[in-house]
């Protein structure tokens, strides 16, 4: 059995971050299975709330993964977590990836949700580095990462295997901590 990792809740002011509970599979269930979603984050839609059990079990809780929360409707739209980051490994440093359920889209609830994260990041983890990564093609997510502050480093070409097992190129971007600190924050 995994570690659970506590996350602390974060608010904004459309969205509130907050663990995930195996009570929220249906949710999480209802916007996973969209095909615009997952293939958009790099993996497959859940064909099971099952399925979105197992995810939030065994992926969402054992690492810090905080469910996007609505605060109107109170309900988990999306997740937003971090990872080990793979090009930065000697420095402290992670990488942020997030989705969002395709009706909350346009809404600026990424950028309200990765804007929460990168504060986190560096005010109470102290990385020196926050990296970012897309399929270049994903022309909201870049967005998403430039009005958060981050610098697009260029196209790592034949980088990513997906889900389906297509090699696809992907979008850097990154985020130094003495750039946040000379940022209005």
């Amino acid at each position: 059995m995994f570690q659970r990792v506590r996350v602390p809740v974060l608010k904004g002011d459309k969205v509130i971050l907050r663990s995930w509970s195996r009570k929220d599979a249906a949710d999480l269930f209802e916007y996973a299975r969209d095909p615009r979603v997952g293939p958009a984050a790099g993996w497959p839609p859940h064909r099971s709330q099952g399925e979105s059990r197992f995810i939030i079990d065994e992926v969402y809780l054992s690492k810090l993964d905080w469910a996007i929360v609505d605060i109107e409707s109170g309900k988990p739209i999306g997740n937003i977590g971090l990872d080990e980051e793979v090009v930065r490994p000697k420095i402290h440093s992670r990488e942020v990836g997030y989705s969002i359920a395709a009706d909350y889209w346009g809404r600026g609830i990424a950028t309200e949700a990765v804007s929460l994260v990168v504060k986190y990041c560096f005010e109470v983890l102290n990385l020196e580095c926050l990296t970012l990564r897309v399929e270049p093609d994903n022309e909201a997510s870049r967005r998403v990462a430039e009005k958060c502050g981050f610098t697009f480093e260029g196209i790592l070409r034949h980088s990513y295997k997906r889900y389906d097992n297509v090699i696809a190129d992907m979008a850097c971007y990154s985020l130094l901590n003495t750039e946040y600190y000379g940022m209005d924050v």
